[in-house]
């Protein structure tokens, strides 16, 4: 008997509900993600149309959408780890399980040019802790920002930036770097340092859903509250900032943590329409009045 695309769509979508998957790696529902995953398996376009659902898929086809079901499914892979690709910011990116998979709230931040943190284009911005180099090749596709650094420690994650900053013709624009945050880059400025670095606290990592358990804990977790990696950037950001510049750092649910142990600075909390949370905005001159109050939380931890 044979099987239509469509057909298997609806298949695709009536198992991931039954097998109760969890959503969050690029999409939130039954639907989409058997709709991606399905056009994946096959080799065809996202954009298919009403004709090409009544597509009879072949013996191949229907053998690879298995494969891919019972990947998601048993093993609980997150769907663009399959696809080796995702999207953020409306821009493709390619992934691997050595790289956390983008998903950030920063896509809202970047379409909006960061506002109301930034008040001009920055000249030279930073991506810490890049991973895929989805943050800093969407702001220098989407702000026109001249020049980007991006900074990772992980060899795969390097070179995965790489790959997607030739993939967009960006090579002579964005630039990675193996560096330790900034340790290992030259002595300079930066406009804007924007972050998304592993905040995950050592509770909500072991509560997290299997698929979590694919990506790098490395780019996941950070100390027992999720904050030493931040700590250690605001330790330093004042030395890295031009007069005018801004930092933006995602911490998520340890949002709490931060403002617990930091009660006296005036953290700027940025509103996320789209959903998410725990993105702050500190401007040069507050890194540069409370870097002594930073430097002694990060040795003290």
């Amino acid at each position: 008997m044979s099987t239509t695309l469509l057909q298997s769509i609806e298949a695709a979508e009536h198992t991931l509900t039954e097998a109760q998957v969890f959503f969050g790696h690029g999409t939130d529902n039954a639907w989409d993600e058997a709709v991606f995953l399905v056009l994946g398996a096959c080799g065809l376009p996202l954009d298919a149309n009403q004709e090409q659902l009544q597509t009879v898929l072949t013996s191949a086809q229907l053998a690879t959408v298995s494969q891919w079901l019972l990947k998601r499914i048993d093993q609980r892979v997150p769907l663009p780890y399959l696809l080796g690709e995702t999207w953020f910011a409306g821009i493709p990116f390619a992934v691997s399980e050595a790289v956390i998979i983008p998903r950030s709230p920063m896509a809202e931040l970047i379409a909006e040019q960061f506002s109301p943190c930034l008040k001009k284009t920055p000249k030279k911005a930073l991506d810490l802790c890049c991973g895929s180099g989805c943050i800093g090749i969407a702001m220098a596709l989407h702000m026109d920002i001249p020049h980007v650094d991006m900074v990772d420690i992980a060899p795969a994650a390097l070179a995965l930036s790489q790959r997607n900053i030739e993939a967009h013709g960006l090579s002579q624009t964005v630039s990675v770097y193996d560096s330790n945050l900034f340790a290992g880059l030259k002595t300079t400025q930066y406009d804007l340092i924007v972050s998304n670095p592993p905040y995950v606290d050592a509770k909500d990592y072991h509560d997290m859903p299997a698929e979590f358990a694919h990506e790098p804990k490395l780019a996941l977790v950070s100390g027992d509250d999720g904050l030493d990696l931040t700590a250690l950037m605001l330790s330093q950001a004042a030395d890295w900032l031009t007069d005018q510049g801004v930092i933006v750092i995602e911490v998520g649910n340890s949002e709490v943590a931060l403002q617990a142990a930091l009660p006296e600075v005036p953290f700027l909390w940025l509103e996320l329409s789209q959903g998410g949370n725990g993105i702050f905005c500190l401007t040069a001159a507050q890194c540069r009045q409370y870097q002594g109050r930073f430097t002694t939380w990060q040795q003290s931890r």
